[in-house]
């Protein structure tokens, strides 16, 4: 998304009649606005956007009006002065404590002081059910609550544009305060003290306060009365989807919280899926690989649908397949990108943002995703696969039929004609391009799965015809992908260096798992890509170098192979350890430092989350085994 111009400090659009207020009120420089940056945050989110609230409170990353959208608080990649952050604080605080209401995406955060006197801060991202049509409003909701006695605090509410480059033009009403800029303007209502928010200073609170941050728009009823209405509402509607979820019987939470947070990453209004919530958390201190990842991969929208899917979450697939409808409609048959904007959009230009210092100082900052660019054959299973249930599943509304199945043959016959030609691969090399060996896998995938649709729609010469395209595929595929050398199947045809996606192979039924060479591979891999129970990517080095923290989805892919081919015991050892790689809210980024345990990369990543819950359903014990 392109960054709007502006400069700091430069009045923005008319305002309404109000009292207007100096920038200078935003509060003292020469201190940093968080304390540093940690992926140690909760997410909150409706559908239509998200934020991150840190440990103490602070809500340090909300983009504003989408997902992909200007983040209005960017504390995350900046926390110096210049940082965009809505903290609340707590006078000679000397604990926190946060923790989502159970089977809600309602976070709460608890500030306790040397009295052992405190407050509770819930934050939520409105969303249930309003007039037949699901009600998710661009709003933020904060409500503090006194926990047993009065306190002093201070609220500091600094939203930003343009990427922390232009400081609003602030006005002030009867209850509310609008933050005016270039392209937006927010208006925050509430019943604290309008003047002690301007000030940022701190005051006594015995009483509950509320916050709600959004449009500028009036609110139509009382602040008090709408928050509480609006936070029993969305936690009604979170604990009534919670409870149609399919559950393994063991790690029920741990499922839970994954399935809430890939809910979160689909955009609503589009039905696109994105890949995490951030942009430019590095995946390594120091490696410039940092990315913005807030834009929707089909690669990766095809595992969160498949994830949930599995949980008979089948609501986010039917969203889904809305913005997937669009794609193939507009491809023709032709080429399609890895990427595309939440609305669709096909150029996502690349560029950084040297005005801003980035995570724990990690430069650069970038917005934008070259890798729209590439050729990544994989992307076409990924198309199939992604759409093949909805042909299938007898209790979607809309099931696909013989006129869909034709746009998606169109799709396969595309995965035919790339599926022996080079490309960036799915881990999007910039600098080499092979036969990979998950694209040829995956262009396989789409011819299977397209012969299996033939057979439901009772289209036998179909049928016939793509199984036939899948064979032609596969047997070279098997003999080319092996290394005698390595005794694994490897990156790319003819080649020798290993790569952890080659264990895709079982999940997509391409081999049997008890195949010696499977088992073979997933040894090799093990020699050579783990660090103890984390896994890397692969081994060659890339354009930045040899990776230096674990992907954690093939830390996952791994313990899915170890439990196919009879290893489950070790399998659950290293999902408990991966377990223990969440942050406090059971919440996953990109990496983990093979080292430090430490969270790496965008965050919360949905590779990750699909991780958690393919592996517990895939090594919990049976329900009838206990009941």
């Amino acid at each position: 998304m392109t960054a709007a111009t502006g400069t700091p400090g430069t009045p923005g659009t008319p305002v309404t009649p109000g009292i207007p207020v100096a920038p200078t009120a935003l509060g003292p420089v020469n201190t940093p606005v968080t304390p540093e940056a940690s992926l140690n945050c909760g997410v909150i989110g409706n559908c239509s956007y998200n934020a991150m609230v840190d440990k103490s409170g602070n809500i340090v990353w909300c983009c504003l009006p989408r997902f992909d959208g200007d983040p209005v608080f960017n504390a995350l990649l900046d926390n110096s002065d210049n940082g965009s952050v809505w903290s609340v604080e707590l006078e000679n605080c000397v604990k926190t404590e946060q923790f989502y209401d159970p089977n809600t995406a309602v976070l709460r955060t608890r500030l306790t002081d040397a009295d052992n006197h405190g407050i509770e801060i819930t934050d939520f991202a409105p969303r249930f059910l309003s007039r037949d049509r699901m009600f998710r409003p661009l709003m933020l909701i904060r409500r503090i609550r006194i926990l047993n006695s009065a306190v002093r605090i201070r609220v500091r509410v600094r939203p930003r544009f343009d990427w922390g480059r232009v400081t609003p033009q602030i006005t002030r009403g009867s209850h509310h305060i609008r933050y005016v800029g270039p392209e937006q303007t927010l208006r925050l209502n509430t019943d604290a003290s309008l003047s002690h928010l301007l000030s940022e200073s701190w005051f006594l609170v015995n009483k509950s306060l509320n916050f709600t941050l959004g449009p500028d728009e009036t609110l139509n009823e009382g602040i008090e009365d709408i928050c509480r209405r609006f936070e029993k509402e969305t936690i009604n509607y979170w604990r009534n989807w919670s409870r149609r979820l399919a559950l393994p019987y063991e790690y029920q939470d741990v499922v839970i919280r994954a399935a809430i947070t890939l809910k979160m990453s689909l955009y609503e209004d589009t039905g696109a899926i994105i890949a995490a919530m951030t942009t430019s958390i590095p995946e390594a201190p120091g490696s410039e690989r940092n990315w913005d990842y807030r834009f929707c991969w089909l690669r990766d929208a095809f595992f969160v649908v498949r994830a949930l899917n599995s949980l008979s979450e089948v609501g986010t697939m039917e969203e889904y397949l809305r913005w997937l409808s669009n794609i193939v409609a507009s491809s023709k048959g032709g080429h399609i990108q890895p990427l595309y904007g939440i609305g669709l959009e096909e150029h996502l230009p690349e560029s950084t943002l040297d005005h801003l210092p980035g995570y724990r100082g990690h430069k650069p900052v970038r917005v934008g995703n070259q890798a729209q660019e590439h050729f990544q054959h994989d992307v076409y299973g990924n198309v199939v696969l992604g759409a093949a249930q909805a042909f299938l599943d007898h209790r979607l509304l809309n099931r696909a039929g013989v006129a869909e199945f034709a746009l998606l043959e169109a799709v396969g016959e595309q995965a035919f004609r790339v599926h022996d030609q080079p490309d960036a691969g799915m881990w999007e090399l910039r600098t080499r391009a092979r036969v990979h060996t998950s694209s040829m896998l995956m262009s396989w995938a789409a011819c299977d799965r397209l012969s299996k649709i033939a057979n439901v729609l009772e289209l036998p010469e179909r049928a016939a015809y793509w199984q036939g395209r899948a064979d032609q595929i596969r047997e070279p595929l098997l003999r080319d992908a092996w290394s005698e050398e390595r005794q694994s199947f490897v990156e790319s045809l003819g080649g020798r260096d290993l790569d952890a996606s080659v264990l895709l192979m079982a999940e997509v039924n391409f081999i049997d798992p008890m195949d010696p060479r499977f088992i073979k591979t997933v040894e090799a891999l093990e020699k050579t890509l783990c660090d103890g129970p984390y896994m890397r990517r692969y081994e060659a080095p890339d354009d930045f170098g040899k990776p230096e923290t674990a992907f954690n989805i093939c830390t996952f892919w791994r313990i899915d192979a170890l439990a196919r081919i009879g290893r489950k015991e070790e399998a659950r050892e290293i999902f408990e350890t991966m377990l223990k790689a969440r942050n406090h809210l059971g919440l996953l980024s990109e990496d983990t430092h093979p080292v430090t345990g430490e969270m790496w990369g965008n965050f919360p990543q949905t590779y990750s989350m699909v991780g958690l819950i393919n592996c517990a359903m895939r090594l919990s014990a049976p329900w009838d085994s206990v009941i």
